[in-house]
């Protein structure tokens, strides 16, 4: 099992564990974000165009033993859910071992537009195995740190029922500061139930959880931190440039070129001399601080690229040139707590 304290090299044989009440779960070091899977507000999904590319990046992964999907209802919304549903569905019984499914549940009783049954937290988890034909997730995850409508006692009232239902193996948080984070943990605690996980959007351009102390925060109570957006939706791949900019709602990781470009020139000359993509490097990036990355993959061709993290690891000098152009970068007002 590979300690997230120790960066190391990983590679897809390499286990991490999100320690759960009754299961431990192992998954591989890299995971996939679904976002960009049923969205169409943010990524303009169209089902004829995108779910045979869907399809793909899920064979893939599959096959290279790295089928971990991370989705949520929000996104599509209740779409995402259930395109994973339909995936999972169709995949034969030999190659469903190993996968992991996780998904999140938003804190709020109105969802898309109306009442829903069932927003407490343990309907809310009934529904979403509902749509993901399952009678069981592998991580169930607080979206947002929003607290209107639930405290965090009564969060953690929910997700230890949730465990103990056997509706999720383990439990865990996204966009959590460390104070929100330690809170439910000790919450968790009072039932037993460990906190697995806090997902966070960590790359280059927002190193913010690094240097505020989340990771290490993490890293001392065994919570393995997820990294969304660990290639600043697409700015840290080399595809955009101040001529060529990404589409404009693509927030995450919107800082000024003149930023991102030395950045960019560093990454690819450490991708040329190590012969792999300049995503490569950004994820890899991630993983040396201790994390999961989550990458998102919406063809087949993106997702074997983003494989290619793996295998090798960064040099500390290139960490400490990487690091010195990172930056700590801007929190969503409301979403974003750590």
């Amino acid at each position: 099992m590979a300690s997230l304290k120790v960066a190391k090299m990983l590679d897809k044989s390499t286990k991490v564990v999100f320690r759960g009440l009754k299961h431990n779960v192992e998954t591989p070091p890299l995971a996939c974000g679904t976002w960009s899977w049923g969205d169409t507000r943010q990524w303009g999904y169209e089902e004829k165009r995108d779910l045979p590319a869907i399809q793909g990046v899920w064979s893939a992964l599959n096959k290279e033993k790295l089928g971990f999907y991370d989705g949520a209802e929000v996104y599509g919304p209740l779409e995402n859910e259930r395109i994973l549903g339909r995936l999972i569905k169709d995949t034969p019984a030999e190659d469903k071992e190993g996968m992991i499914i996780a998904t999140k549940w938003l804190p709020f009783p109105v969802f898309v537009g109306r009442l829903l049954p069932g927003r407490g937290i343990v309907g809310a988890l009934r529904n979403s195995l509902a749509r993901l034909g399952l009678e069981q997730v592998d991580l169930y995850q607080v979206h947002i740190p929003i607290f209107w409508f639930y405290s965090i006692e009564t969060i953690a009232d929910g997700l230890a029922e949730c465990v103990n239902l056997g509706l999720t193996k383990t439990v865990g948080v996204s966009n959590f500061s460390i104070e929100q984070m330690i809170r439910m943990h000790d919450a968790l605690a009072k039932h037993g139930v460990p906190l697995a996980s806090n997902q966070i959007e960590f790359n280059l351009l927002r190193r913010l959880p690094e240097t505020s102390g989340l990771l290490a925060a993490c890293h001392e109570r065994d919570i393995v931190p997820l990294a969304y957006s660990p290639i600043a939706q697409g700015r840290l791949t080399g595809k955009y440039t101040s001529k060529n900019p990404p589409p404009s709602n693509r927030n995450f990781g919107n800082q000024p070129w003149e930023i991102i470009d030395p950045l960019i020139e560093v990454m690819k000359q450490i991708s040329e001399k190590r012969d792999v993509p300049i995503s490569a490097v950004a994820i890899n990036w991630v993983m040396c601080k201790g994390c999961v990355p989550l990458p998102g993959a919406r063809n087949a061709d993106q997702a074997l690229q983003n494989a290619k993290s793996l295998g090798f690891r960064l040099t500390d000098e290139e960490i400490e040139q990487l690091d010195k152009l990172a930056v700590d970068g801007n929190s969503m007002r409301l979403v974003q707590a750590g």
